[in-house]
């Protein structure tokens, strides 16, 4: 065989070796971690000023918009959503770039204690270190604290989550993806 006719063969092997490693990956596991997912670089939008806290209710504001909007499954809007799906729509709407999985906004922004819940952040749901479902929050106060997420079950809705004897021991952690 000439070394011309070995060339094609030789560039066939590294392909081959990368086909057969591919096929070997493991499935994402039901532990999230942040290198699971690219992380994206958030806008910044403000400093921590009352121009922030502004902003942050006009974005529940605008959310409010879509309460009693269905859900449907991978659903983005405007008249059906899924949970992520609808984070995702909210926050585009002022140029903060979320990816519609919920998994994926898991690793987003800045992970900051329930107590520290504002109206803006986003708070995640499930079980076994899965995350299984996001929702907005609204406020955080003496009155519980309430969010905005489309379920499953009614569409976009608002909700005292700490009041849900479904949804409190699903909580597993809020990020802010506003501002740092």
């Amino acid at each position: 065989m000439s070394k011309n006719a070995q060339k094609p063969i030789l560039l066939l092997i590294p392909l081959a070796f990368l086909m057969a490693s591919c096929s070997s990956l493991q499935p994402l596991t039901d532990v999230i971690s942040s290198s699971d997912f690219p992380k994206k670089e958030q806008k910044k939008v403000e400093p921590k000023t009352s121009a922030t806290k502004s902003f942050r209710k006009n974005i529940v504001k605008y959310a409010d918009d879509y309460i009693g909007a269905k859900y449907k499954y991978a659903g983005r809007g405007p008249k059906h959503f899924d949970c992520s799906g609808f984070t995702h729509y909210v926050f585009k709407k002022f140029d903060i770039d979320l990816t519609p999985v919920s998994r994926s906004q898991a690793v987003t922004g800045k992970k900051i204690p329930l107590k520290n819940a504002q109206a803006g952040d986003l708070i995640f749901f499930g079980s076994s270190n899965k995350v299984s479902h996001v929702a907005l929050v609204v406020s955080n106060d003496t009155n519980g604290l309430k969010v905005i997420h489309s379920t499953s079950s009614k569409g976009v809705i608002v909700q005292d989550v700490l009041a849900s004897s479904y949804w409190k021991p699903k909580i597993m952690f809020v990020r802010d993806v506003i501002g740092r």
